[in-house]
């Protein structure tokens, strides 16, 4: 697929009380991707000798990520903008009732507030500047130093706020050593190790059977679950999501796809019921497994970014992660995927479920980033814009290619 385009950064600085300073030059980043900002903060760091907290997508010359010219808001304090190069901006900062607090002036400096008063209750001193490492419409993130070892702080959207509760609730298992969670904002332990996007068969079967391991803990828990907040993706609730989805994408697919999901949305009920035949019963599910998202070493493997999670058919969470790997290493994942749930679960037909749930896991896809649309901001929509008709495009592929 060829490198992806430069990002360019153009800056509209701000104070945190919203008062709009000046327009800072462009400036290329390391990195393509939108949300990523530790490197465009250095960047600014290093080329003017300012520290700056990026605040949200204003606009983008591309119609997606990554890469192109990219426009944000960044806050900065007052007295450290008067020897920079600004220009006058034109535009007004405009309100938006989904606007997320870290996204509005002098929202970072409140939750990384939070987060200093938590750790000095538990004996954690922070001991220098936190790095702000990501922020968009999904989460804003960044490491803090304190006394002892790193922590992360995450902030997310109200759709995604589950996730505090549901690491409390998974403490016992392999997820990151939770600290204080308190609506959007979680405050977690430094994972010692790497991101496993490059991970190899042996790591990919330990993760493949880590998460088996755990949604077989949560079978016949799907109560307790919904309590935490997690969203509903059993048989009913997404057959009338992916019913709803379709209808509202319908003008963005091809014709023959469009004639394809109306065969799929006519056979839903008896596909459910063929999935239901199989015998792997619903649980936890993660939302977003991938290689990409775990953390650690060879002795010990930790499932990062349970903010996706909910409570469906755990091998919604198989086409993500064969989407993710190597094509040759699949037969030998989806093999082991198999022997994992036929051992946890006797007499179950783990292979005939995913064939089937193949492209209900796509439209489940569709439904997502829907969701995502309707809950952010219009200036953020460019991270999503195009992807409930992609993902319901491949849905209509799987379905001409899977049974039922």
């Amino acid at each position: 697929m060829g490198s992806p385009p430069p990002r360019v950064a153009t800056l509209i600085l701000c104070t945190s009380s919203g008062h709009v300073l000046g327009l800072l030059p462009p400036i290329a980043t390391p990195h393509p991707w939108w949300q990523n900002v530790d490197d465009l903060v250095g960047s600014i760091r290093d080329q003017h000798g300012v520290d700056v907290t990026i605040l949200r997508l204003l606009d983008a010359t591309l119609p997606a990520p990554p890469g192109g010219e990219v426009t944000y808001l960044a806050e900065i304090e007052e007295s450290l903008a008067s020897n920079l190069p600004l220009h006058p901006w034109n535009g007004v900062l405009d309100r938006h009732p989904l606007r997320l607090p870290y996204a509005e002036p002098g929202g970072p400096d409140q939750v990384l507030a939070w987060a200093g008063e938590v750790l000095q209750d538990q004996g954690l001193p922070q001991i220098g500047p936190a790095q702000q490492m990501r922020t968009w419409n999904l989460a804003a993130l960044w490491k803090i130093p304190a006394e002892g070892a790193d922590v992360w702080l995450k902030c997310v959207p109200p759709f995604f706020a589950h996730e505090g509760a549901i690491l409390a609730r998974l403490q016992d298992g392999p997820v990151p050593r939770l600290l204080a969670h308190q609506g959007g904002k979680v405050l977690m332990k430094e994972i010692a190790g790497e991101d496993q996007y490059s991970a190899q068969l042996p790591t990919l079967l330990v993760l493949v059977s880590m998460l088996v391991h755990l949604q077989a803990k949560w079978v016949d828990h799907e109560t307790e679950l919904l309590a935490l907040g997690l969203p509903d993706w059993r048989a009913a609730p997404l057959r009338e999501s992916i019913i709803s989805v379709v209808r509202r994408t319908s003008g963005e697919l091809l014709v023959e796809d469009r004639r394809t999901l109306d065969r799929l949305l006519d056979r839903l009920p008896q596909r459910f019921a063929a999935l239901e035949a199989c015998g792997v019963p619903d649980s936890l599910v993660h939302g977003d497994f991938a290689p990409g998202n775990a953390r650690g070493t060879s002795k010990e493997l930790v499932l990062l970014d349970w903010g996706d999670c909910g409570v469906g058919h755990p091998l919604l969470d198989r086409s993500a992660f064969m989407d993710r790997i190597a094509v040759e290493l699949v037969p030998a994942v989806k093999h082991h995927w198999d022997t994992q749930w036929r051992q946890a679960i006797a007499g179950c037909d783990p292979a005939a479920a995913a064939a089937i749930l193949a492209p209900i896991a796509a439209a489940r896809q569709a439904v997502i980033y829907r969701a995502f649309l309707d809950q952010t901001e219009p200036a953020e929509h460019l991270y999503h814009r195009s992807d409930p008709a992609i993902w319901l495009t491949r849905a209509a592929y799987l379905t001409r290619s899977a049974p039922q």
